[in-house]
């Protein structure tokens, strides 16, 4: 029989040692601008890219159009693509193959990054971190994307290494997308789109593409249930929420969508693994549903209708105000057959979950505003091993979000400062935090040596966090410099 309060130091303190684990080893794949575009098209990466990897209204437009310019795409392009068939076939089509085309050279880009850091003293109960890391390698990539012709684009992105010398990289995306199927359904162009393979889902803000040096809590926030779920009549049981799924991870499946249009409204549809970029751990899917509206500001009509690029003094993006929302449901496998219950009396139980959120960003002259709220529900189950039943205990539920300021000083010089917080009563149950709602507050400047080099600066200012067999609380602080360049 399992007595919860005897066991609640252990589960703590796993859910401790398992989050400073998770922070200390785990680092997001971040991919950015290939630079094989910019020899493509023999240009600066600030067209399209306000301070990158993120991405200006015509870097947008960009790659909603198969990572090819606009208009008059065939204009600008200074290395050819090399023809895979004459147009005899494609008249001849179906009775020939379809004819296609490859980039011109390998459409390949790496990229680099590197911190150092300097964290705040921590107890040395909570284990042994040292004051300053000089330079940690972070990541080695390898990019690769473009087109095969009219409308199949495709992306690829890979660590070569992920935090130093020899550690294992991983697959970030890798797809093939299909652009403008609707064109054969005499569809407004680009209202229907497909892409299958591995891929960060159509997310609000793309942590995948990031420019901060740290990820959005509430994208990698997880759902475990510890000793939470208990109702006030229910003592004994094993609650069995252990849900691997977080938002920001690679998904592996297939996706709908469109921009038709002007692109100011936009829409998607994906069916996933749920797996995260892990093999398909049930044989239920998953499915992912956004959808965004945005408002172009700018006075002048034909503005409104022009595709605004970065110039010489820096980025021109239209004023906008960007709205949408996002809703994920799942069901999540657990397989109480295990080390845990040997015998398999119970089976495997499914655990219904979702994700639900909405986002608004505001862009004005040199000045980005944005912001995202969650909901997340997870069914639990109790366990009683003894008596051989199942009973619903209390769903593990969290919510939260992030809000943030970018503003351009210079062209060159971006001022940021954004706001975390992850709300989970699970949580804070089983000692991750002092309070029910984790906070972070991160200042941070940016400096672009070059339009592929840059400089990072970030301070996190962390949420009190227990010391382990004490009642004292600490906050993991940390400041974070480096150099992220891509070639």
């Amino acid at each position: 029989m399992f007595d919860r309060r005897g066991n609640s130091i252990l589960v703590a303190a796993s859910l401790l040692a398992g989050m400073f684990v998770y922070l200390l080893f785990v680092s997001t794949t971040r991919v950015s601008a290939i630079p094989a575009f910019a020899r493509k098209y023999q240009t600066s990466c600030t067209t399209c890219h306000n301070n990158y990897p993120e991405l200006n209204d015509f870097g947008e437009a960009f790659k909603k159009n198969g990572f090819k310019f606009p208009t008059e795409d065939e204009v600008f392009v200074k290395e050819p693509p090399v023809m895979l068939g004459a147009k005899a076939q494609k008249e001849a089509f179906p009775g020939a193959v379809y004819p296609g085309e490859i980039p011109g050279t390998i459409p390949i880009g790496f990229r680099y990054s590197g911190f150092f850091t300097l964290n705040s003293k921590q107890p040395q109960a909570v284990g042994y971190v040292p004051r300053t890391d000089l330079f940690a390698p972070n990541t080695f990539t390898i990019i690769s994307a473009g087109s095969f012709g009219q409308n199949i684009a495709f992306w690829i992105d890979d660590d070569i290494s992920t935090g130093g010398s020899g550690a294992d990289g991983g697959l970030g995306d890798g797809y093939l997308k299909f652009n403008d199927l609707g064109h054969y359904l005499k569809l407004p162009k680009d209202t229907l789109n497909v892409r299958f393979g591995q891929f960060e889902l159509d997310l609000p803000f793309t942590q995948a593409r990031t420019i901060y040096a740290s990820d959005y809590d509430i994208y990698d926030q997880l759902s475990v249930a510890g000793n939470w779920g208990f109702t006030p009549t229910q003592q004994f049981g094993v609650p069995t929420t252990n849900n691997p799924f977080t938002l920001g991870a690679p998904q592996r499946g297939i996706e709908i969508g469109g921009y038709p249009n002007d692109g100011n409204f936009a829409w998607s549809i994906a069916v996933t693994n749920g797996s995260n970029d892990g093999p398909a751990g049930r044989n239920s899917k998953d499915v992912y549903v956004r959808v965004s509206q945005k408002f172009n500001l700018e006075r002048d009509a034909a503005v409104r209708k022009e595709v605004q690029a970065a110039g010489p003094t820096g980025p021109r993006d239209h004023s906008s105000i960007r709205v949408g929302g996002f809703y994920y449901y799942g069901r999540n496998a657990q397989n109480i057959g295990n080390s845990m219950f040997p015998s398999n009396t119970f089976g495997t139980i499914r655990e219904p979950f979702y994700r639900v959120g909405a986002d608004l960003r505001f862009k004005y002259r040199h000045a980005e505003l944005f912001g995202l709220l969650m909901y997340a529900h997870d069914r639990n189950h109790l366990v009683d091993t003894e008596g051989g039943t199942i009973s619903t205990g209390r769903p593990v539920s969290y919510s939260g979000g992030f809000a943030g300021l970018n503003y351009w000083i210079y062209p060159w010089m971006i001022a940021s400062l954004r706001y975390d917080a992850v709300n989970s009563p699970a949580d804070f149950l089983n000692g991750v935090s002092k309070n029910g709602t984790r906070n972070r507050v991160s200042p941070g400047v940016q400096m672009l040596v070059r339009s592929n080099i840059k400089l990072v600066f970030e301070y996190q200012h962390h949420w009190e966090q227990p010391i382990p067999n004490s009642n004292l609380f600490f906050r993991p602080n940390t400041f974070v410099s480096g150099i992220d360049y891509s070639f």
